[in-house]
């Protein structure tokens, strides 16, 4: 249930986005109260979008609770766990485990979506076929998921004893995996048996009812809590 005690947090968001998507996760996860701002895809470069993120990227955030307007979506679930998580749900406080979380988060900022989002391009946008680009990304995809399955081996989780920010960082980005990769042969995607830790840990996270609430978004009017 959402919190009485706040105004609601304006997200700017598109659909079926990983970025908006794992913004809202944070969202269902801490209970907090939100409200989605649709944003069309020819106006995130004009004036009006740019005066809330210069970058026109979504996900952008206002908080009316903080006068805060935040983007990019590593900063903005940063400030929403310092800001709202004091019972320190999806995060911890002990060393080494704030750090580790910070680093999970980092890689999956800097290492793994940017990598996934050029595959998506190259895979399924780009006008014509590149294939030197394809295998790269391809051979990238599996890269930071083998990163990925190697440490969850032994472990449910990234870092401690339960799910936190730092693997729902990834959850919504590991799932558009399937979607760029659909129909390649096995040799360049078979998570099953490649990488049974991480396809178990992307399970488990898939079941959380933020992570299904926030996946099946596809009208701004249901972009709500």
């Amino acid at each position: 249930m959402a919190r009485t005690d706040l105004e609601p947090i304006t997200i700017y968001w598109r659909p079926q986005v990983p970025n908006p998507t794992k913004i809202v996760i944070i969202l269902e996860e801490l209970g907090l109260p939100y409200r989605g701002e649709f944003i069309e895809h020819e106006d995130l470069k004009k004036p009006v979008f740019e005066n809330v993120n210069p970058n026109g990227r979504v996900p952008a955030i206002n908080d009316p609770n903080t006068k805060l307007t935040l983007w990019e979506s590593g900063a903005i679930v940063t400030y929403l766990i310092d800001t709202y998580d004091t019972s320190h749900t999806l995060t911890y406080t002990t060393i080494p485990e704030k750090y580790l979380l910070i680093q999970w988060q980092h890689f999956q900022s800097t290492g793994h979506g940017p990598y996934l989002g050029q595959a998506a391009w190259f895979l399924m946008f780009h006008p014509e076929p590149v294939e030197p680009a394809n295998a790269r990304y391809i051979a990238e995809t599996n890269r930071v998921v083998k990163v990925l399955d190697t440490w969850l081996e032994g472990k449910e989780w990234l870092v401690g004893d339960k799910c936190t920010y730092a693997d729902l960082s990834f959850v919504a980005w590991n799932a558009a995996i399937d979607f760029f990769m659909k129909g390649r042969p096995k040799e360049e995607w078979d998570p099953q048996t490649k990488y049974p830790n991480f396809a178990r840990w992307q399970k488990s996270m898939l079941a959380r009812p933020s992570v299904q609430k926030a996946s099946s978004l596809a009208k701004v009017e249901d972009v709500h809590h």
